[in-house]
């Protein structure tokens, strides 16, 4: 299972738990709904900031996988041209 996946299935079983336990909260509507709107916003941040991560690990990854793949690329170019240049000898 992809780690990014798992991150975002544990935040957000943390923000309904959080939303959850303050509904049950023997508290006044309006503070409840204060700390939902809080609970909220600090939830949105904590998501946009590991999607933000995640984010930046892929494109590490993927600018490694472009520089690996152009050295292999570079790589049998050279052993092309040395097999041409054998086969060429060979031939004359």
């Amino acid at each position: 299972m992809n780690s990014g996946k798992v991150v975002l299935g544990v935040l957000a079983g943390v923000a309904v738990g959080a939303v959850l336990g303050i509904l049950f909260a023997p508290d006044k509507g309006s503070e409840t709904r204060k700390k939902i709107v809080t609970k909220g916003s600090e939830t949105t941040d904590e998501l946009k900031e590991k999607f933000d991560e995640l984010l930046a690990g892929l494109s590490q990854k993927l600018e490694a996988a472009k520089e690996e793949a152009a050295g292999l690329y570079e790589q049998g170019k050279a052993k092309a041209e040395g097999i041409k240049r054998d086969v060429k000898d060979a031939i004359s």
